[in-house]
């Protein structure tokens, strides 16, 4: 094994092309290792919304996890978050299980105690969920099934979720089928003009987002997330929206499913932290809802906040990461359009991502990209490139000197809003 970290720079990666990604970032191909990256952001089960607290997302429910005790441990440190503490319930799954599959049958009863204990305790559950792990995927469990069973026996809605970790590269991945049970839920319903549901993350945008104010200005009434739901009622009325705006491609597929179920179509907005861009996908939007969607006092705000950042540091250098709320190398682009130095950023390009790539290459050919699942990454040298301020947990880790912006709170930044916080936090950790 090599004794330094691979990388390659965005000029290289370029040429050769979205189609010949180095197997370096293609976790598929060889062994995966476990960076600060990997553990925050990769892992079904681990801190910020994975799996588990996806699961939890509608108002009232609980989750019973179906599990060998060491994949069912790390739920302990969810349930230490307020909120969580009593919505977790627990099915051990032993080697005679593993091999005769029995806890099949245990789970419908299962659902039935914990639902009946719930009643007992003057609570009353609104969904159970079901999480498993990557033992049932091996063994083809069925769980719609089972979850079918169990609903009939505790007379209340059961979906399925899942913490495979084996299936992260596939088709639908664990957060992208969890996002998909849920909204299962909604029914058919008689649709309304003035209601839309913003989908894909499980946690609400900030508050200042311009998004908001933008529709309620051509007429929108109820704007809907999953997670400023606090009834399972209110959670249901997302059945009536006029159309869905999905700001998550992992949402995506939950969508579709809305499309062709409930017939409510959906547009796609991304995260961007460009400004311009961030104006053409508001133009681009409105164009195809036959409105005109301008946010000129926002948009001039996030000029002002970069301005503001740009005068008081002109020669700032960044590392970006991905283990934060935004696209590492459409941030990175964003950095350098600005007139900053990206050195490097740690991420794993993807065809999709070529938009940004082919700019940086062309705007800053030598800045490196690292992958943080590569095994060399052992190796990581902090002095191989200057770092006055990192973006990301993980780059944070990697230059622990550096001036640090974590920007991964759950509440979520869109827009010229997030622009404009993100300028702001940045010019206040690097000022004295």
């Amino acid at each position: 094994m090599r004794k330094e970290a691979i990388c390659y720079t965005a000029a290289e990666l370029v040429e050769l092309g979205k189609e010949q990604i180095p197997e370096e970032f293609q976790s598929a191909a060889q062994l995966v290792y476990s960076s600060p990256a990997t553990l925050a952001y990769n892992s079904p089960g681990a801190e910020g919304f994975g799996v588990k607290r996806a699961g939890l997302s509608v108002p009232g429910s609980i989750m019973l996890i179906v599990a060998p005790g060491c994949c069912g441990r790390n739920t302990s440190s969810i349930a230490k978050i307020k909120g969580y503490g009593d919505r977790f319930f627990y099915l051990d799954m032993t080697d005679t299980d593993l091999v005769t599959a029995r806890h099949l049958r245990k789970i419908p009863q299962a659902v039935k105690e914990i639902v009946d204990f719930q009643e007992e305790q003057g609570k009353h559950p609104s969904l159970v969920m079901i999480c498993i792990t990557c033992v049932d995927a091996l063994l083809g469990t069925d769980m719609e099934r089972v979850a079918r069973k169990a609903e009939e026996l505790a007379g209340l809605p059961v979906r399925p979720c899942y913490m495979y970790a084996l299936t992260r590269e596939g088709r639908k991945p664990p957060m992208v089928h969890v996002r998909q049970s849920l909204y299962e839920l909604l029914p058919k319903q008689k649709k309304k003009g003035t209601s839309v549901n913003l989908m894909g993350f499980f946690a609400p945008l900030i508050d200042d987002c311009e998004l908001y104010s933008q529709l309620r200005s051509i007429g929108v009434r109820n704007i809907r997330q999953i997670s400023r739901c606090t009834s399972y009622e209110e959670f249901l009325k997302m059945g009536e929206a006029n159309f869905n705006i999905v700001l998550h491609p992992e949402a995506r597929a939950a969508a579709e499913d809305l499309l062709s179920r409930l017939d409510i179509p959906y547009v796609e907005l991304t995260r961007l932290y460009q400004i311009d861009q961030i104006e053409k996908q508001y133009r681009a939007f409105g164009q195809a809802i036959g409105y005109e969607i301008e946010s000129p006092v926002k948009k001039q705000e996030a000029l002002d906040a970069v301005k503001a950042l740009k005068t008081a540091h002109p020669d700032l250098t960044f590392t970006v990461g991905e283990a934060m709320n935004g696209n590492p190398f459409e941030l990175a682009l964003a950095l350098v359009r600005y007139g900053f130095t990206v050195s490097e950023i740690y991420g794993t390009p993807a065809p999709e991502y070529y938009v940004y790539l082919d700019a940086l290459a062309k705007l800053s050919p030598e800045t490196k990209i690292y992958c943080n699942m590569e095994p060399t990454m052992l190796y990581y040298d902090s002095s191989t490139a200057k770092a006055d301020v990192t973006i990301g947990k993980d780059a944070a880790f990697y230059h622990p000197d550096a001036a640090h912006i974590y920007w991964n709170e759950d509440i979520q930044p869109f827009g010229y809003a997030g622009v404009i916080r993100l300028m702001r936090a940045i010019l206040e950790e690097v000022s004295p």
